[in-house]
């Protein structure tokens, strides 16, 4: 007797792959404009298609402003990022003209998206991380398996028996046994861990000597299932600060205001979405009805200058995705 393998839904941080595509290719459409985002994002989709062959299909945006509330609790969270820089020459584009060019193709795409059975979700002053993790944990997809894809580590601490990470730029399929065998964190715990590491990336500080190894060697409790908060890794630090010599105990005592709110911008357990928002998209993934305008999507894709472009893969899973619907 066989059994049936589980549905798997495909959750992608579309910024993420937009933004890798948009600095990497340098496409011209037939009028000389610049496409590389637009084109490599359809050409991603058609390899994560390839290659993880989804039953369903979810994209998500990073909302525009980007998270209100996280900015609320750290006014520095995120701040002085830079434009992404491309890995080429100069395109003789002014830098208004670079922006407007690049908000015009992601804007494209979203309207390419529409034109498919993907389900997207772009909710304002929300971040994707806050969207995807809702997703993830929705008791429509409870026996599904999930694959989430980003380059992004904060998805790690989402990681389970029936969750994965699938980090393209790295090439790399993270799972539980991968971050436990890499980090000595269960992903349970890596919000933790890296609240005390903190994250350069979105400018949050942390404890200085204080990288995961470290974090995992003087506190090997974060290896366990059981997840664990901020007051036990105070309190744990607190009584080695007392019997121990070594200093990185007493820093993260000193530390605990910054690690508290560290922990509240980086987890992603209790996804920092409204009700009425966390309401719509939870309807939408249970009432999605997966649609193909192939036609449409076509004269987009002739009218924006994309030239030949193989999107089989997509395609076919498009068919699998409505044909399963149907069936």
């Amino acid at each position: 007797m066989t059994t049936k393998k589980p549905n798997r839904i495909m959750i992608v941080d579309a910024q993420n792959q937009f933004i890798r595509a948009y600095i990497v290719d340098p496409s011209l459409s037939t009028n000389g404009a610049p496409i590389g985002g637009l084109k490599g994002f359809m050409k991603i989709m058609n390899k994560l298609c390839r290659e993880i062959e989804p039953d369903a299909i979810a994209v998500v945006w990073d909302g525009e402003g980007g998270s209100k509330k996280r900015r609320s609790m750290n006014k520095n969270y995120k701040a002085g990022r830079k434009p992404p820089r491309l890995n080429r020459y100069d395109d003789n584009l002014t830098e208004e003209e670079r922006s407007e060019n690049r908000a015009w193709q992601q804007v494209r795409a979203i309207e390419y998206i529409n034109n498919t059975p993907i389900m997207q979700f772009y909710v304002p002053l929300v971040e994707a991380d806050d969207v995807i993790s809702y997703i993830a944990n929705l008791d429509c997809y409870s026996e599904w398996n999930k694959v989430i894809v980003s380059s992004d580590k904060d998805f790690i601490q989402l990681l389970g028996e029936d969750t994965l990470l699938f980090r393209p730029t790295q090439k790399e399929v993270l799972n539980k046994g991968r971050i436990l065998e890499k980090y000595s964190i269960h992903p349970n715990n890596f919000a933790l861990a890296r609240s005390v590491a903190g994250d350069k990336s979105d400018n949050l500080r942390g404890v200085q000597g204080a990288g995961l190894a470290t974090i995992a060697k003087r506190f090997p409790f974060l290896l366990e299932e059981k997840e664990y908060y901020v007051d036990d890794l105070i309190s744990a630090a607190a009584r080695q600060a007392e019997s121990s010599g070594l200093k990185i105990y007493h820093k993260i005592v000193e530390a605990e205001a910054v690690i508290r709110l560290n922990y509240k911008i980086m987890q992603l357990g209790a996804p920092q979405i409204s009700i009425q928002s966390k309401g719509k998209i939870k309807n939408t993934c249970e009432a999605h009805v997966p649609e193909f305008n192939k036609t449409g999507l076509l004269k987009l894709m002739i009218k924006d200058g994309l030239g030949q472009i193989s999107l089989n893969d997509l395609f076919q899973t498009f068919q699998k995705v409505r044909a399963n619907y149907l069936a």
